[in-house]
């Protein structure tokens, strides 16, 4: 079965501006559809992807996360590059999952951090939690990122194509400069180490995703973790909840965030702890006064 239907749907997503990551998703949720028939999607009819969605909802219990990016991918390659606008489309909703993300404490993320064993995976996720970085967006920072004079990260390509300024602490400045002296890549960060550990010099890609998930994994287990779905994006969910906690303007935790609506950063006041003690008290001195 000839590949031109995945190519196009590539080129398509790379002139509409989506992220490297967003093409992937989509690219995914379309291949998917193909196998499951075992031919293009120009060869699907309306009937038979409502078929597809129904299954995956109904009977593979798909989560409504997952279902979504099922539903964007298939739709954007069957509108914008097929040119098919099928009613199907107009009604095609996934519901909205309104659950908190995990968060860690400081003292677990201190602990976390001292159960990583590799040097550079240290450094990386050091990097994540403090300056509140995605997976992406860090795996990817290049040494001109790095504004040493103002302690800023130049976060590019962030989600929605969106570039920012964080704040660079000291100590993340110091571990970079110490983890960079290890490969001396002239463009890269975090580069890919090959296959024998010693291809960082000339890597011209990051280190793999697997690779820093794995060591994610890893130390939580030997940190002694136990909470739900820990992974790298609640190193994330953690620096935005302890700059609240310490008292940091919602507004700029949006900023160094690079979040389009303070609605996403609202989530954060029910996650910190100090603004529920703080709540508490002033309750429970009320209601000592009745």
């Amino acid at each position: 079965m000839s590949k031109d239907w995945y190519q196009r749907s590539i080129d398509t997503l790379s002139l509409n501006g989506k992220s490297e990551r967003t093409v992937q998703a989509y690219t995914r949720a379309l291949r998917m559809l193909v196998d499951f028939y075992a031919k293009p999607p120009a060869q699907i009819t309306e009937a038979e992807l409502e078929a597809y969605f129904l299954r995956r909802k109904n009977v593979d219990r798909w989560s409504s996360n997952t279902l979504r990016i099922c539903f964007c991918g298939i739709r954007f390659h069957f509108v914008k590059v097929l040119g098919r606008d099928w009613a199907l489309f107009d009604y095609l909703r996934a519901k909205t999952e309104s659950r908190l993300p995990t968060v860690l404490s400081r003292e677990e993320v201190a602990r976390l951090l001292q159960c990583v064993h590799t040097p550079h995976n240290r450094a990386f996720l050091a990097t994540v939690y403090t300056c509140g970085l995605r997976l992406q967006e860090a795996l990817h920072l290049e040494v001109s990122d790095i504004d040493a004079d103002r302690m800023m990260i130049h976060v590019h390509r962030g989600k929605g194509a969106k570039d920012r300024m964080v704040p660079l602490p000291h100590r993340t400045l110091s571990g970079l400069r110490a983890h960079w002296k290890t490969h001396r890549n002239p463009r890269l960060i975090f580069p890919a180490l090959g296959r024998d550990g010693r291809g960082a010099p000339g890597a011209t890609t990051p280190m793999a995703i697997a690779s820093v998930q794995g060591a994610m994994r890893g130390a939580t287990q030997r940190a002694g973790i136990t909470k739900r779905s820990v992974s790298i994006h609640t190193l994330r969910h953690a620096y935005a909840t302890h700059l609240l906690e310490a008292g940091v303007n919602l507004r700029l935790i949006q900023s160094h965030m690079g979040h389009s609506s303070l609605q996403s950063t609202m989530v954060y006041l029910h996650l910190t702890r100090t603004g529920h003690e703080q709540a508490y008290a002033v309750i429970d001195q009320l209601m000592g006064a009745l």
